[in-house]
């Protein structure tokens, strides 16, 4: 029998508009985890946002955070792989934002400790908004100044703002085969997310390590959005929600119901046996 691993994404795709996962998808996963199903998610998110939003769900298996710069074990938040940018990338980063007058959150290990840091002067609306559903994160740090800023060991860059300004961030980073860049709106809001990584953060790179570390045979992934394109292009099978958008659809095995609909369980249920 194939050993298939099944991964997948969460805002749009598992979590609903509340950003929680509704209770019904919560019982079916639940109860094909305990029977032995390999299910886990591959996110934008840390682990500790996801950890929030996918509170009740039992995942035994590692997951797949920050895009794949990470894949931790989820119940001890043991690092199983990661990426990381080299200083000289890192300050290359520092000062094309600085330049285009973009003052990013950036995510790092300080000293071994996750922090996200900021500079409060430089906040917008979508940035306020993006702290203010953090609050009592640990892992917030507000600073000065750049230099403090730009601490420690970085492996993420989320600039928040309209596409206009955020659009030539991208274009440079894109382009350079040192870097993995992606710009896109974020849900059911206006503002626009640009964020940068290291090159080998995808999460279609990470899948590839988890299968080989469980030593799967095959992987079935879910998603909504069009940065799961090379994801489902990894996918023995993939299948999109219906409200994920068309380009991903056009290179999906299939159309499942709406998140909002609990389409990712639902086809588990109809499709899986164990």
């Amino acid at each position: 029998m194939e050993k298939t691993l099944y991964v997948t994404d969460l805002d749009g795709t598992l979590l609903n508009k509340n950003d929680r996962i509704n209770q019904i998808s919560i019982d079916i996963i639940n109860d094909f985890v305990e029977k032995g199903m390999l299910f886990t998610y591959a996110t934008a998110r840390s682990l500790v946002s996801a950890s929030v939003v996918t509170e009740g769900l039992s995942t035994k298996i590692p997951v797949i955070a920050y895009n794949g710069v990470f894949i931790f074990q989820p119940e001890t938040g043991k690092i199983l792989s990661q990426e990381r940018f080299c200083k000289e990338e890192m300050n290359y980063v520092a000062d094309v934002l600085s330049r285009h007058n973009i003052s990013p959150l950036v995510y790092a290990y300080i000293q071994g400790i996750e922090k996200v840091s900021w500079i409060p002067e430089w906040e917008n609306d979508g940035s306020k908004r993006y702290l203010g559903l953090r609050k009592g994160d640990r892992r917030l740090r507000s600073v000065g100044n750049q230099e403090e800023l730009y601490q420690g060991e970085i492996f993420y860059f989320t600039c928040i703002g309209e596409k206009d300004e955020l659009q030539p961030i991208y274009d440079i980073f894109s382009i350079d085969e040192r870097y993995r860049c992606t710009i896109q709106q974020e849900l059911y809001r206006p503002e626009y997310f640009c964020e940068i990584m290291p090159a080998g953060a995808t999460k279609a790179h990470a899948i590839e390590k988890l299968k080989k570390i469980w030593n799967c045979d095959k992987v079935i992934s879910f998603g909504d959005p069009v940065n799961d394109i090379p994801m489902f292009e990894i996918s023995d099978e993939s299948y999109a929600v219906e409200n994920a958008v068309e380009e991903l659809k056009a290179v999906a095995t299939g159309i499942i119901d709406s998140n909002e609909n609990d389409g990712v369980a639902k086809w588990l249920k109809e499709q899986v046996w164990i």
